[in-house]
């Protein structure tokens, strides 16, 4: 049988792990989407999960239950390398320079991260953006590179952290900081004198989309 297997049944592994690891038990295909659409995945409806669900239990990966629950098939055709290491969703370009279109639904494919990496309780929040320009490279952020976020609530407090920033449907990486009288700063931290704050009132259209995690230099990428 077919060891090679695409990202979306990768990903359907790994969430069936997930999900049990975290204590849920065995998913269902309804489950499975709606826990993938929490974390952004917008376009993982039942009938496209349940695609991949029948593909895999033709590679004889998955199985179910008469109450359509679904087992992980450990077999010879399961591929190397699932077992500690998850997918993180990469959603778009986010400008380190100028902000730049960003869709959170629109997801342009995974990487795949060791669980040495990033903490795996927290992998269900965590989201990938490619990064252009050099306004945060003094803080080892450069052209080219993925930077790791976690999504927060809105009562987190983003205040000094470096985050991703949406601002009228366009995304940067900045440093965010309160100003006072309703000003908010995204600061850039660069070499490059070129760069400059952006200053926005905080009843203007603004979505922290995330906070920093980890950067993956584009060097160690497979691109």
């Amino acid at each position: 049988m077919e060891k090679n297997l695409t990202d979306k049944q990768n990903l359907i592994l790994e969430t069936i792990r997930e999900i049990i690891d975290a204590g849920q038990g065995n998913p269902t295909t309804y489950k499975i989407s709606k826990y993938l659409q929490k974390k952004g995945m917008k376009d993982e409806s039942v009938k496209s999960v349940s695609q991949v669900i029948e593909a895999l239990e033709k590679k004889d990966l998955l199985k179910r239950d008469v109450f359509r629950k679904l087992y992980l098939v450990e077999n010879e055709n399961m591929p190397s390398g699932l077992e500690g290491v998850f997918q993180v969703p990469v959603y778009g370009l986010a400008s380190a320079g100028e902000a730049l279109a960003f869709a959170e639904d629109n997801i342009d494919g995974y990487l795949q991260i060791s669980e040495s990496l990033l903490a795996p309780s927290t992998k269900a929040k965590l989201f990938a953006v490619k990064t252009l320009g050099d306004s945060m490279n003094k803080e080892g952020i450069n052209d080219g590179d993925y930077v790791i976020f976690e999504k927060k609530d809105a009562g987190f407090n983003f205040d000094g952290g470096i985050v991703v920033a949406v601002v009228n449907g366009m995304a940067t990486i900045k440093h965010f900081r309160h100003l006072g009288n309703g000003v908010v700063g995204l600061f850039p931290s660069s070499t490059n004198s070129f760069h400059q704050p952006i200053y926005i009132h905080e009843s203007d259209s603004l979505m922290i989309a995330g906070v920093f995690k980890k950067v993956l230099p584009v060097k160690f990428v497979s691109l």
